[in-house]
Order: structure tokens, then C-alpha cells, then sequence
């Protein structure tokens, strides 16, 4: 295995040689300006809170593994793709921001149904003017850094992207439009005369929704699960994740944290690109 290290600043030397210490790893090698492999690396288990401790990002890799080993990487939207929760935002237009951040926040530690949290959360936003879908979209929405970098690299390689989010189509419709995404699915607001109507149609796609998306694309792709990459946030995610060969929680809660094979905690998501050799 090879032990990647990665951050968003410069990485003290002194780091670099206690890791390799902990790792019994053969070399260091620099990979990108923020980033480090190094090579034949043990586990250990004071890497982890080590490389926390010192806010850096790690991830064991299979030695000779690459990104262009993989067919597919499927992305949650909200406080994933963007750094943003849309709902939250919408919300923050009608003055009801904090009581529908306490639900999204809730739900995303899985304290509360995904289905009926997007449900009360959506209920509060009756009569809200379509408008302020688009306000948001304009003026709050942010891919999160690294977005870019890391699609580049996937398309180089060939490696199909979906977009699979519990928020609204409204918004993840632009972002493949704009982004070149493969595949995307939401929910769909009811919208009646220019007005928010309180409800969602059809049915809620929700952690069952994500997982089984996932696996129709994959199955459509003709690709087995060790070569699909998924990374989310929230609890929602987690069914989803359990689908891929490779999960990856970004800046995320602690219970996805736990059941990834790879947290970044600090780096962007070009992280991503870094983490598996080009």
C-alpha cells in the first residue's frame, strides 16, 4: 500500500518523516504542491489522529491503483458537489433559515427520517416565490474548491459522473447543464402560479433512492462495483456509499466519517485526484 498525504497548505518536513516513521514506509515522493506518497506504507494506527491533529488528509492505496481504474464517481449535491444546502438557503429568503437548518442538520446526523425531514422542511416554504429558486442559484450557490480540477481529471479519464441528490432538481439540472455531468436526479418541487406549494411530487428520493440509482447506473454501464467512486456528507448518503467500491466522506458528519474508506476532512475535492496516482 501507499499512504497518500494531503492538505491545503505546505506540510512541514518534520511531518512527513514522523508519518513515514509511523508507516515503516520505503520513501516519500511529492506528487502535487500539497500532496505526498509514500511508498510501501504499513498501517498504523496513530496515523489517523496524527494526520488530524496537524489537519492533513490521508487515505492507504492500493500501490499501482489509478483513476482511470475506476468507470464512474456518483456525487450527493448539497455540502458535497456545492458548499451550500440549498433548502437552507431557499428558506433563508422567507426569514425561516434556522428552523429548517435544524431539520437539514438533524437529518444529515440521522436523527430524523430523510423522507419526512424533506417533507417538513419543504412544507414551511408554502408560498414562496419561484424566484427565489433563482436567487439562490445566482447569488448563493458555490461549487465547493476543487470541483472543477477534479472533473477535468475525471473526464480525461474517461470516468462517467452522477449526481444524485434528497435536494431538487431545480438545481441539480443546472449544475449538469453547466458542470457537463453524465447523470443527475432530484426531487421536484411543486411549483402552482410562479408559487412554492409546500410539497414534493412523486416519490422522495432518499437513501434507498440514491443507493438504487447508483446501482442502476452502474448495471447500465456494464461496471463493477470496485469501479465506482461515491462520496457524500450526510446520512442519506450512507446506503448509497455501502454500493461503491471506493466511499469517500467529504468535510463530513462523523457517522459517514466512520463508514468510509476515506474522509478529507481539509483538502477540496480535487483531493480526489491526488489520492489515486494519474
Amino acid at each position: 500500500m501507499n499512504l497518500i498525504i494531503q492538505a491545503v497548505h505546505d506540510i512541514p518536513a518534520a511531518h512527513l518523516d514522523r508519518l513515514a516513521s509511523l508507516a515503516l514506509a520505503s520513501r516519500v515522493e511529492q506528487i502535487a504542491e500539497h500532496a505526498y506518497r509514500l511508498r510501501e506504507a504499513k498501517q498504523h494506527g496513530d496515523v489517523a489522529s496524527y494526520c488530524y491533529e496537524h489537519q492533513l488528509d490521508y487515505g492507504y492505496v492500493r500501490a499501482g491503483q489509478h483513476l482511470s481504474d475506476f468507470g464512474l464517481l456518483v456525487m450527493d449535491m448539497d455540502s458535497t458537489l456545492i458548499s451550500i444546502e440549498c433548502i437552507d438557503e431557499i428558506a433563508d429568503m422567507y426569514q425561516l433559515k434556522p428552523q429548517v437548518a435544524a431539520i437539514t442538520e438533524a437529518a444529515m446526523r440521522g436523527e430524523i427520517d430523510f423522507a419526512e425531514s424533506l417533507r417538513r422542511r419543504v412544507a414551511l416554504l408554502e408560498g414562496l416565490e419561484e424566484s427565489a429558486l433563482q436567487r439562490v442559484y445566482d447569488e448563493r450557490l458555490q461549487l465547493n474548491p476543487g470541483a472543477e480540477n477534479m472533473l477535468a481529471a475525471l473526464n480525461r479519464h474517461g470516468v462517467r459522473t452522477l449526481l444524485v441528490s434528497g435536494g431538487f432538481v431545480y438545481f441539480t439540472e443546472r449544475l449538469q447543464q453547466r458542470l457537463g455531468l453524465d447523470f443527475a436526479h432530484a426531487n421536484t418541487l411543486e411549483i402552482v402560479g410562479g408559487k412554492l406549494t409546500g410539497k414534493v411530487l412523486g416519490h422522495i428520493l432518499d437513501a434507498q433512492g440514491k443507493a438504487e440509482w447508483l446501482v442502476h447506473v452502474r448495471n447500465e454501464l456494464e461496471l463493477r462495483p470496485e469501479q465506482v467512486i461515491a462520496m457524500g456528507d450526510g446520512a442519506n448518503d450512507l446506503k448509497m456509499m455501502a454500493q461503491a467500491g471506493v466511499s469517500i466522506a467529504y468535510h463530513a458528519k462523523p457517522v459517514v466519517r466512520a463508514q468510509a474508506n476515506y474522509a478529507f476532512n481539509f483538502v477540496g475535492l480535487d483531493g480526489l485526484v491526488r489520492l489515486f496516482d494519474e
